[in-house]
């Protein structure tokens, strides 16, 4: 279990993260078009998995226009955005703000993902979301980068995880 913080208030989660080196779980998560997806479909590819409790809030939605905006720099590499949003409200979000890069993905049918990567929240006003956290994986599917952000309020480390994903590249 990881504490971090929702407005300086603590909060925990449902384990901790996967360490860097460490192999990332399988999952199997919704895009907004309703068809299911796994790690496998992305296999030889970098990926950057930027987990967010929903994009309903504004620096989740910071955060997914920022690596939208960002993915250019990043060849070879698919940014995931993960939430337990439904997979229709993730279409509207992306339609409206324009995000045509990174593909968002629901927990809509199967919540093992949290609990996999250690990222669901167990308590407080945010209990059952998944906390904010960014991941790089390689092409093989190994952890290069890993951040819990401490404050659920707080934007992620953004150069740190795209440099992680531009060495991998």
């Amino acid at each position: 279990m990881a504490i971090i913080t929702l407005q300086g208030n603590e909060t925990s989660t449902s384990g901790n993260p996967p360490e860097t080196g460490s192999r990332a779980p399988d999952f199997r998560l919704t895009r907004s078009d309703m068809t299911d997806v796994g790690l496998f479909d992305f296999s030889g590819r970098i990926l950057i998995l930027n987990v967010v409790p929903s994009l309903d809030t504004g620096v989740c939605a910071t955060s997914a226009r920022t690596f939208n905006k960002r993915a250019a720099e990043l060849p070879n590499t698919v940014i995931l955005t993960v939430s337990r949003d439904l997979p229709f409200a993730q279409k509207r979000f992306c339609e409206a703000e324009g995000i045509d890069t990174v593909i968002t993905l629901s927990e809509l049918r199967n919540r093992d993902f949290g609990r996999a990567y250690g990222l669901e929240i167990t308590n407080g006003p945010l209990a059952g979301l998944l906390a904010r956290a960014v991941l790089v994986l390689d092409r093989s599917g190994l952890i290069i980068y890993s951040e819990l952000v401490p404050e659920i309020a707080h934007e992620p480390d953004y150069e740190s995880a795209l440099a992680a994903a531009k060495a991998a590249g």
